[in-house]
């Protein structure tokens, strides 16, 4: 079966100027254009979209979706079975979340007791599963698996006090960086402040500290792009900085 850019956009749920727009970047174009000069797209396209529309609601960009699926060795069905994975976990922690909710409900209606730790479970382990997500791969690599596994259990097990502290912690130490920026000097008082306040908010996640895997952590801080972003949101340069006072710090301390 063949489709119009106006019958396509109606059976997916978009607009027709996603579909135009799609075709004007290369990530989905028709099938053919025909003599009166309307696109037409068939099977295969239907079934890219459908691709495109499940990467997007795994919350990938276009740019990163079109390198995917424009990609020789794109397999649609390995795509659908690791969707369909992304989306069962997604799922699991949805369901993680409303089992908290019906628990709290429960709580405050007085049919059962709720204690401040269970409150925030589905929280915290949401929060494990986006890091494992996230940086996985380099985390496991560079100090093992079972420095990481040891690692999820001790924030897993960590009491709403803990949590606070550490939550406030990761606060300070972006605004302490900030103001220790303005010194220039990553040896100053401040910025020494701050590789102490990075210390603090770690040992709330390792199982040991070490001044060689701290200073190692604030490298790969540097290097890859990701954690970059993060500390560079408090000024360009913020991430070499903040290297540069813990390479001071761990060779002080």
């Amino acid at each position: 079966m063949e489709y119009t850019v106006q019958k396509l956009a109606k059976l997916a749920g978009i607009s027709t100027r996603t579909l135009r727009y799609y075709d004007e970047i290369g990530i989905l174009k028709p099938a053919r254009i025909n003599s009166s000069g309307y696109r037409i797209y068939g099977q295969t396209e239907v079934d890219m979209l459908q691709q495109i529309l499940f990467f997007r609601e795994l919350g990938l960009e276009l740019n990163n979706i079109k390198e995917i699926v424009t990609d020789p060795s794109f397999d649609g069905m390995n795509a659908l079975k690791e969707h369909l994975q992304k989306l069962l976990e997604k799922r699991n922690q949805l369901d993680r979340l409303i089992d908290n909710v019906n628990q709290t409900i429960s709580s405050k209606e007085g049919r059962i007791t709720m204690s401040n730790k269970e409150k925030f479970e589905g929280f915290k382990e949401k929060m494990v599963e986006e890091n494992e997500k996230k940086y996985s791969e380099e985390i496991r690599q560079k100090y093992g698996e079972d420095k990481v596994n040891k690692s999820n259990e001790k924030f897993m097990n960590m009491s709403q006090e803990d949590y606070e502290k550490v939550t406030q912690l990761a606060e300070q130490v972006l605004e302490t960086l900030e103001q220790a920026m303005a010194t220039g000097d990553p040896n100053s008082e401040l910025a020494q402040k701050t590789a102490d306040f990075h210390k603090q908010w770690l040992c709330f996640y390792w199982h040991e500290y070490s001044k060689e895997a701290h200073a190692g952590l604030a490298q790969m801080y540097v290097d890859d792009e990701r954690f970059k972003a993060y500390y560079d949101k408090v000024q360009p340069g913020a991430t070499e900085f903040l290297r540069d006072a813990i390479h001071i710090y761990t060779s002080m301390k």
